[in-house]
């Protein structure tokens, strides 16, 4: 990991302890996101979602329809 460097204004600890709590659960998140690899087909809940309804002639009517 590289050093972090203060560039401008003295920050207290606390305040640096934030930082890089943050920066910390970010580069975590990423390294998670990066090794879990595509979403299994079958755990897709995007497929629940119906598909939107634009406005236009007869919208209200096939609002009503199953997706």
């Amino acid at each position: 990991m590289a050093p972090i460097h203060v560039l401008h204004g003295q920050p207290t600890p606390e305040e640096l302890a934030a930082v890089l709590a943050v920066v910390q659960a970010r580069a975590a998140e990423a390294a998670r996101l990066a090794g879990a690899g595509p979403a299994a087909p079958w755990n897709d809940r995007s497929r629940l979602f119906r598909p939107a309804v634009h406005p236009g002639v007869n919208a209200w009517r096939t609002s009503g329809w199953a997706s």
